[in-house]
């Protein structure tokens, strides 16, 4: 495995399991995975690499903006996305954005499916279920799913 692969799986395991646990994701995780990015791509492409970091980050950050501006997604999902973008590039970003879409909306599905039988199957309406969805885990495996050779 690549070293991008590697931190792509570590950024990823890391925001998944803080963004399951605490429903929030540290500004470390996605500054972690927008310098390794940077770092990676200088490292494969030299100065050009910088301007693939950069405009990977901008449009994984503008990608997942607009979400956010809606209501639809955090901002450490945004600022993930970013970190992602810088370590993608622009070209696999949009390949990772597409996956992340796709798991998402499984995702998605599959909460509200639960909480449709999770109130069918109890009556009562005592404790309060939180309404944000964990997003984290659909970012890693889009970003995971991209990476994979063909």
């Amino acid at each position: 495995m690549t070293a991008q692969v590697w931190i792509a799986v570590i950024v990823g395991l890391a925001a998944s399991i803080e963004d399951l646990w605490r429903r929030n994701i540290s500004n470390w995780i996605p500054l972690t995975a927008l310098l390794a990015g940077f770092g990676w791509q200088v490292y494969q492409k030299g100065w050009v690499g910088l301007g693939s970091a950069a405009a990977g980050a901008a449009a994984g950050f503008g990608i997942f903006l607009i979400f956010y501006l809606l209501g639809g997604m955090g901002g450490g999902d945004v600022k993930l996305m970013a970190g992602f973008g810088a370590l993608l590039g622009v070209g696999r970003l949009l390949e990772a954005a597409l996956w992340t879409g796709l798991l998402g909306g499984l995702l998605a599905a599959a909460v509200i499916g639960v909480r449709w039988f999770q109130g069918l199957v109890r009556k009562e309406k005592g404790a309060a279920e939180p309404k944000a969805i964990p997003y984290a885990p659909a970012i890693a495996a889009g970003v995971w799913l991209s990476l994979v050779p063909r």
